[in-house]
């Protein structure tokens, strides 16, 4: 082991102890977090208008706390973003993390307090890494640098002339408020990493992260991929071993990593190289991946988050308010799919974060993501709603005079690019069964296309120059194949609904199979 490694296992000895303990007590943990977060509540307005004060027991607090999605919070974070101060924590926000995800606004904005940061955000991210050094004692990560390709931030737009708040990625929030001394350990340099424009923080990138020693990286597979493969493209080198011959860590999340996971594996050719998942949402983070020879997260259970969990077969009955009580982490199974319900640091009160776990096991809680609570596909970190998605078809539809019977979405995973180089692309694939038809079919995919960057800005950043997503296909099938497919799976009847957006092909092409006609 080298004397850096025994250093930071030595500074990070009581984070380890800690991680211990979360496998065996976690229930102790979240206990004491249930009591953190009432105390710090009680005097803010939201606290205040729920009488936090008179809350003793769990069951009080989902009594009289209703559980909210984004749209139902919404209001109080704009009263955050208009200036008010102390609506959902007792700390001055500065900062929101912005991103996609719901089905009536563009975009959402999730405060972030500085216990949101220090607590969760940082917190989980040394727990992490305090793990991974602990299982891999060789590792040589510090002996080079954390390669960041972050996002940008601006001034909130509620803040007018003289901002006091300021929006944008996660992942540039973060680079924002990052301690100094992470700064001679990352590349490229923070302002290079903050540029706004896509193509240009990758070019800087390229120019002055190519020649540094880089161990290890993180973020979204898919743009982590379109960065790596411009590395390439720059250096003339065949591997990225041969640019970064050290490198042997890639800390993911944001969108699922198996259909990427052999192209990285060609791209980086080491048998040294480990995936390392985390689960870090703009709401928080949540879960880690604390053994790469299992596949699911350890829980987090010590970083400002409380966790509730409606099982999936009862959530319409919770949201309507007929069922009040539901499990938090004392009452949870294996093998059940739960809709994830957060109270945390950043001032959200049992939020609805749209994610659907299961548990694998229990002392310790690992988890894996099994997928969203509404029609969803994030295959490349668009995050594309059921919502979007039909908002942006009536859109197109209205355009180009034509009616949709019905359709389907599916991802075209990236490839491998072929021969004359160049970063591989993805993109979205619609089957659609037109009542009728548009008289371009071309035109119509245009059109859609652009309807979706207005309804989702993640969508909208992906497409931007083609960063990572194509323009969507639109294949027409022919009248009736809906209905012969559906017949085909016993599913004839109204309790049995198309999957509108699905996160592979399986559908899609068992449906071109039956009524393709022309794309």
């Amino acid at each position: 082991m080298s004397l850096i490694n025994q250093l930071y296992l030595k500074f990070s000895a009581g984070l380890l102890k800690e991680i211990e303990r979360s496998r065996q007590a976690p229930l102790d943990y979240q206990s004491g977090w249930f009591e953190k977060l009432l105390e710090s509540g009680k005097n803010t307005a939201f606290g205040k208008e729920h009488d936090f004060d008179g809350i003793k027991t769990v069951g009080d607090f989902q009594r009289r706390v209703p559980i909210r999605d984004y749209n139902a919070i919404s209001p109080y974070i704009e009263r955050l973003r208009r200036g008010e101060e102390y609506v959902l924590w007792n700390q001055k926000v500065k900062w929101f993390a912005k991103s996609s995800g719901t089905s009536s606004d563009k975009s959402k904005f999730i405060p972030v307090t500085p216990d949101s940061l220090r607590v969760n955000h940082f917190g989980g991210f040394k727990r992490m890494l305090a793990s991974y050094i602990q299982a891999n004692p060789k590792s040589k990560i510090y002996r080079g640098k954390a390669l960041t390709l972050g996002g940008s931030v601006r001034p909130d737009e509620y803040g007018g002339e003289t901002p006091f708040a300021f929006s944008g990625d996660l992942s540039a929030v973060l680079l924002k408020n990052s301690p100094a001394l992470v700064e001679l350990i990352r590349t490229p340099d923070r302002r290079s990493a903050l540029v706004e424009d896509f193509n240009t923080k990758v070019d800087l990138i390229c120019a002055r992260s190519s020649r540094e020693n880089v161990t290890n990286f993180a973020g979204v597979p898919s743009w982590n991929l379109v960065l790596l493969h411009k590395i390439l493209q720059y250096t003339g080198k065949e591997n990225i071993c041969q640019v970064w011959p050290d490198i042997e860590l890639f800390m993911h999340g944001g969108i699922g990593f198996e259909p990427y996971r052999e192209i990285y594996k060609k791209l980086i050719p080491s048998p040294d190289m480990h995936y390392l998942e985390n689960y870090n949402a703009s709401e928080g983070y949540f879960a880690f991946q604390d053994d790469l020879h299992v596949n699911s997260m350890l829980l987090a259970v010590n970083i400002g988050v409380f966790y509730e969990f409606i099982p999936m077969d009862k959530l319409d009955q919770v949201l309507s308010g007929e069922i009040k009580t539901i499990p938090t982490l004392e009452g949870v199974k294996t093998g059940v799919t739960y809709a994830l319900v957060i109270s945390t640091v950043g001032g959200l009160w049992r939020y609805l974060i749209g994610d659907c776990v299961q548990f694998t096991s229990l002392f310790p809680h690992r988890i894996r993501i099994t997928g969203r609570t509404q029609l969803f596909i994030n295959a490349f970190g668009e995050e594309l709603m059921i919502g979007n998605a039909e908002n942006a078809l009536a859109q197109a539809c209205s355009v180009c005079n034509c009616s949709v019977r019905d359709f389907t979405v599916a991802p075209e995973f990236m490839q491998l690019a072929g021969e004359g180089g160049g970063a591989p692309k993805g993109y979205h694939k619609w089957g659609i069964e037109f009542a009728s038809p548009p008289e371009d079919l071309t035109r119509f995919a245009q059109c859609l296309d652009q309807a979706l960057t207005q309804q989702n800005s993640d969508y909208e950043a992906k497409r931007k120059d083609n960063a990572t997503m194509e323009k969507l296909r639109v294949v027409s099938l022919k009248e009736g194949t809906f209905y012969r497919w559906m017949e085909g799976r016993n599913k004839l009847g109204g309790q049995n609904k198309v999957p509108r957006l699905y996160p592979d092909s399986r559908f899609f092409d068992e449906l071109i199979a039956i009524g393709g006609e022309q794309k």
